[in-house]
């Protein structure tokens, strides 16, 4: 489901082809506007991870196709902030959700992340319905109002959510017993 970013020319020509959709290129935080600037940025991505900065995977489908990428961005103190986006092909089959867990299981018990923030754009409501359905995503608008101040510092831009480590793991222990509570039934 995810991997780490390469520089692999067939790969890098798939993202670029989808990421410059009209419907998935307003959202994505590093814009390319040719393939040579997003091998550019792709180079600085990998760059940054290598330096502690960021953590950057590919996400792939069940083929082992690239069909977008996960972020997690100006990491500090534990925390960063959460960058998807995925092909319009891909859109609404699930892949957002799977992508989503295999990376905070990463960089939640791997990677010593304690929180994750995503900034959303308050026009972008596809994004908004999709971070609401999380169990364990919180509006913090108010609760982190540092932060969601300093993200609308000149005009109310961005909505802003937190997933904790915490809370994502009490989901997870909350899914480990449903599932064992159905094998358990099912025998």
């Amino acid at each position: 489901m995810l991997k780490k970013r390469e520089l692999i020319g067939q790969e890098s020509h798939i993202l670029f082809d989808l990421m410059v959709h009209p419907e998935v290129f307003p959202f994505v935080r590093h814009k390319a506007n040719s393939h040579d600037e997003f091998l550019f940025l792709t180079k600085h991505t990998i760059e940054a991870e290598e330096k502690g900065e960021l953590i950057s995977r590919t996400i792939i489908d069940e083929w082992g196709n690239p069909i977008g990428t996960i972020n997690l961005y100006d990491i500090e103190n534990g925390a960063g902030f959460l960058g998807t986006w995925i092909g319009k092909p891909y859109h609404g089959k699930g892949y957002n959700k799977h992508a989503k867990e295999a990376f905070f299981n990463e960089v939640f018990y791997e990677l010593g992340i304690e929180t994750i923030f995503m900034r959303i754009r308050k026009e972008n409501i596809r994004s908004i319905k999709a971070a609401e359905k999380l169990p364990y995503v919180i509006k913090a608008n108010e609760s982190r109002k540092v932060v969601f101040d300093q993200l609308n510092a000149k005009e109310y831009i961005y909505d802003l959510y937190e997933i904790s480590k915490d809370l994502y793991s009490l989901y997870i222990m909350r899914q480990q017993t449903a599932n064992d509570e159905t094998h358990a039934l099912e025998a």
